[in-house]
């Protein structure tokens, strides 16, 4: 699969991503958007990635900007404002993608000045799993492969 480079820019905070296939940009366009630089959202997606593969049902993506669907083979999306930015990928292609952006947010080192009310003895990424643990109440199904 080709490869998509995440960073943040230093001037917003905000991700970004670069990748030498147009196609992936726009994946990457929408994880960087979408997903943006929450952890909780990626943990969302991973999820309902690891749902679909299974073929389980999924709850619907919720989106300002986006129309996002996945299937037990595919995923798409349509940005509900820009008509041309679009994309359909195998559900394999969204996973290892989504994949790669949570190793790059949890490379993100927790913001020392963030003031957590859920579990601020953990760092960022752990807390959010076991809040959505305890608000999905079930293991996330990456529990013991990313994490």
């Amino acid at each position: 699969m080709p490869e998509i480079t995440f960073a943040i820019r230093p001037e917003y905070g905000a991700p970004y991503c670069l990748a030498d296939d147009p196609r992936m940009q726009t994946l990457g366009n929408w994880m960087t958007t979408d997903i943006s630089i929450y952890k909780s959202v990626c943990l969302d997606a991973l999820a309902t990635v690891a749902d679909a593969e299974a073929g389980r049902p999924t709850e619907p993506w919720d989106s300002d900007n986006y129309e996002v669907h996945f299937s037990s083979s595919a995923m798409s999306f349509q940005n509900k404002w820009v008509e041309t930015t679009h994309g359909e990928y195998t559900i394999t292609e969204a996973r290892e993608a989504i994949e790669d952006y949570w190793r790059f947010l949890v490379s993100i080192p927790d913001n020392p000045d963030l003031i957590r009310e859920f579990r601020p003895d953990l760092p960022e990424w752990q807390a959010d799993l076991l809040q959505w643990e305890d608000s999905w109440k079930r293991p996330h199904p990456y529990r013991g492969k990313l994490f």
